[in-house]
């Protein structure tokens, strides 16, 4: 077998294996800290420390009952919610873990993630429209009016992050981040960034997809059983991802602090494993603040939210841009 087909293979092997368990991790995760921030115990009857909780939770998810309502749109409401399950696991594709660990490396990896991240509108925004319910529907519309307001920022601001490494490709964006972290050169994009991803991600405070009280449930409010479970799979694994792609563009993805400058020369095997060690620590702390910030910041009203990235993070993403050009362009 080509070598290069049997790295592949086994890397995308390693990602299922990786991604999927994640989401479990993550649910686990979120309990525990939620409840250490609110003062209570959280999950801690099923397994030593609750740990069996998150699979407790999915064999309850598949007993129950799968009711899809009578009149509606039975192909597209069953497929609403593998949309955002499937664009997860396609984005992770482009994300090199290692020097030498990546399924993918596309010159155009950056339009490549861009364009796969803007399909997860779809699966809301079907699922509401297909489930046939008025409460359904406006918890779809608002999604794809969150997440469009919010891709043109997220956009911008890694076309700033392009100007760094003069490349589409990810791992050169990497790459070019062996001796400064782009944190520290591109603060403000990073910034803008990072609140772009929480919206993506339909996390607090941009968690107006679902807005409990003001929609009943918002989108999946007629899905139940496991179609239901599925919806919330796809959001931590997107909790994830975007843990990813923050340390990925802004923190050196599987680059220690200033490794260019003190990182001795070692064999592929050795700088494989610390580099996945380092990208993996790096993904679960930003999980952790992504859940910090939920159990922190109070849900802003819509209006505020689409005022926020409309009137603020936009043109700021583009002042951002055309500054850092000029620097660049000068001072090469």
């Amino acid at each position: 077998m080509d070598p290069i087909l049997f790295s592949t293979i086994v890397m995308l092997a390693v990602v299922l294996l990786f991604l999927l368990p994640s989401a479990a991790v993550t649910v686990y995760a979120e309990r525990r800290i939620s409840a250490f921030i609110q003062n209570r115990h959280g999950p801690n009857r099923v397994g030593p420390f609750g740990i069996f909780q998150p699979f407790a939770d999915v064999i309850k998810l598949f007993l129950k009952e799968d009711i899809v309502p009578s009149k509606a749109n039975w192909f597209l409401y069953t497929l609403a919610p593998m949309i955002p399950v499937a664009t997860a696991l396609i984005t992770v594709a482009v994300i090199p873990f290692g020097e030498y660990i990546f399924v993918a490396d596309l010159n155009i990896g950056v339009l490549f993630l861009l364009a796969v991240a803007s399909l997860a509108v779809y699966g809301v925004t079907l699922a509401g429209w297909a489930s046939n319910s008025k409460y359904s529907l406006l918890g779809g519309l608002r999604a794809a009016a969150q997440m469009i307001s919010y891709e043109l920022p997220m956009g911008v601001a890694l076309a700033s992050v392009i100007l760094f490494a003069g490349s589409l490709s990810i791992v050169e964006i990497v790459n070019s981040q062996e001796v400064w972290w782009n944190i520290f050169r591109n603060p403000l994009g990073f910034v803008i960034f990072t609140v772009a991803v929480f919206a993506e991600a339909n996390r607090t405070p941009f968690d107006l997809v679902e807005a409990e009280q003001e929609l009943v449930g918002g989108f999946h409010t007629e899905y139940s059983s496991m179609k239901f479970g599925t919806f919330f799979l796809a959001e931590y694994m997107h909790v994830v991802i975007g843990s990813m792609l923050i340390t990925t563009f802004f923190f050196g993805g599987y680059h220690l602090p200033f490794a260019g400058l003190w990182m001795p020369e070692m064999g592929p095997v050795l700088k494989s494993v610390i580099d996945v060690h380092v990208f993996l620590l790096k993904t679960a702390f930003w999980v952790f603040v992504f859940i910090w910030v939920r159990w922190t910041i109070p849900r802003f009203k819509f209006n505020q939210l689409m005022q926020l990235g409309w009137t603020k993070m936009l043109p700021l993403a583009i002042i951002n841009f055309v500054v850092l050009a000029i620097i660049l362009y000068y001072l090469p």
